[in-house]
């Protein structure tokens, strides 16, 4: 997402035991399925998917993601000129994986005054099998858009619409919405940027002050893994910032339990250009920039951890070791330490940055010092075990309890291995050496604060970029590029 209107934004003791339904719409599927069910959905990007062909390039992004429990895809559209096409394809394709998605208007491309646009758009899917139905009305979302005339958007739809747009407090129409997304899924200082001394507002800070302006209305809580770009002056949307991410994607999991909101939504499946995707690189997008930061940074063993935690969210327990089908080891880290000196190749250094995008930062990003140099572990245990963690030339030895836990061991550089043991025994499919070493050099030259995320056991084949998710590779790089490193 380029640009953000932004929102006012422990664990659990785990225990070691261990409204009007939509008469003028015929033909569509059972209207009370998610009459008051809890709901899981995942931000998808539909600004960098013009290149694909056929609904079939949708369908495993939508098996994947229902397999993990997540129930519909938000579908954020622009007014790209493709954006019908891929509409298209991808409800098609919902409807063929018992999928559910609806679509979420970017209000940093459409604008007030184009209401009736807006509820045409929502009249043109709202009778697809795969339109998401809520309360027994069309579910509708947004990015931004606190502007916008809601009550023109409801009569241009010719239907009921469950509208959950991303108003913020104090903003926008809270009287005439049924819902509403807060999209600050990071901590941070109350102006886009990182927290800093004296000024932080967390994201429980936004559950309250969105519960507040709700009044009791649907509230779509935010959750997201990670938070790093770093456009430099080789793009018109230079941005170069991070937010406090490290356990982020642990601990929020665990406030959307306590929390229990009717709505989750996971931001996001794919803007790999904020790096807080969890879908696979391979998923068919076009490049925008993002693929020097992304490529060979596979994020998909944070969608393995949400698993049972989205299960547990649903059942309304607080348990999510009841819900572990499969023990699994989930790490991350970033590829270098932050104090690594990249300005003398670092894009951000070159050239002259859009003067529209103000406050550009140059060479490390800002909010970089909110990062710790630490590897991240994530154990799914359903039997206590030993985890040694052995960070280049750092080891550390800890005991991991039963459930979902969560443990951080200093980073050094080098290879990253894992042996988990029970007794005297090496438990083999979840021990094993990471594909990507720690380095004290720039990875393309540039500042990388993404995180490189591995699962044990492994996954059967590495996940890439695809050729069009590396057209801009070398753009504005001063260093070649070795493309696919990893294998």
């Amino acid at each position: 997402m380029f640009y953000f209107f932004l929102a006012l934004v422990g664990l659990f003791p785990f225990t070691f035991a261990f409204p009007t339904p939509i008469d003028n719409l015929p033909n569509m599927a059972s209207t009370d399925e998610n009459d008051g069910n809890k709901l899981v959905f995942c931000h998808f990007m539909m600004g960098i998917v013009g290149n694909r062909q056929s609904p079939y390039d949708y369908d495993g992004d939508m098996r994947r993601a229902r397999d993990a429990g997540i129930d519909a895809f938000a579908l954020n559209i622009g007014t790209d000129a493709y954006s019908d096409t891929q509409l298209n394809y991808a409800y098609d394709s919902a409807a063929n994986n018992s999928m559910k998605v609806f679509i979420s208007f970017d209000f940093h491309w459409w604008q007030p005054g184009q209401e009736g646009e807006v509820g045409a758009k929502i009249a043109q899917y709202a009778r697809h099998p795969a339109q998401l139905l809520v309360d027994g009305k069309v579910f509708v979302s947004s990015f931004s858009g606190d502007g916008i005339d809601v009550n023109a958007i409801r009569s241009a739809a010719g239907s009921d619409i469950f509208f959950a747009p991303h108003f913020q407090p104090g903003h926008g129409d809270f009287e005439n919405i049924d819902g509403a997304l807060n999209w600050m899924g990071w901590d941070n200082n109350g102006h886009n940027r990182a927290p800093t001394a004296g000024q932080e507002v967390s994201v429980s800070n936004g559950d309250d002050a969105y519960n507040d302006a709700l009044q009791g209305k649907a509230y779509i809580a935010p959750i997201s893994p990670w938070f790093s770009t770093h456009y430099g002056t080789e793009v018109s949307y230079s941005k170069n910032w991070v937010f406090p991410s490290d356990l982020l994607w642990y601990e929020r999991w665990k406030e959307i339990l306590r929390l229990s909101p009717r709505f989750v939504e996971i931001l996001t499946w794919n803007d790999y250009g904020e790096s807080h995707y969890i879908g696979p690189l391979s998923s068919p997008h076009t490049d925008d920039g993002a693929s020097k930061w992304v490529m060979d940074m596979p994020h998909n063993g944070w969608l393995d951890m949400a698993k049972p935690f989205i299960a547990a969210y649903k059942a309304e327990s607080r348990l999510p070791i009841r819900f572990i089908e499969e023990e699994k080891l989930i790490y991350w880290y970033r590829p270098t330490p932050k104090d690594v000196n990249c300005d003398e190749t670092d894009t951000t250094m070159q050239g002259t940055p859009n003067e529209s995008i103000g406050d550009f930062t140059r060479g490390r990003p800002d909010g970089a010092d909110s990062m710790k140099d630490e590897v991240f572990i994530v154990t799914m245990l359903k039997l206590p075990a030993t985890v040694k963690v052995k960070s280049g030339d750092k080891t550390e030895t800890y005991i991991a309890p039963p459930g979902i836990w969560s443990h951080s061991v200093p980073m050094g550089v080098g290879p990253q291995k894992f042996k988990v043991s029970r007794g005297f025994f090496t438990v083999d499919a979840l021990s094993g050496t990471s594909l990507r070493d720690v380095t004290d050099t720039c990875p393309c030259g540039i500042y990388n604060f993404n995180a490189y995320v591995g699962t044990l056991p492994a996954e059967d084949s590495v996940d890439r970029l695809q050729p069009d998710g590396l057209t801009m590779l070398s753009q504005g790089l001063l260093v070649t590029p070795q493309v696919n490193a990893l294998g």
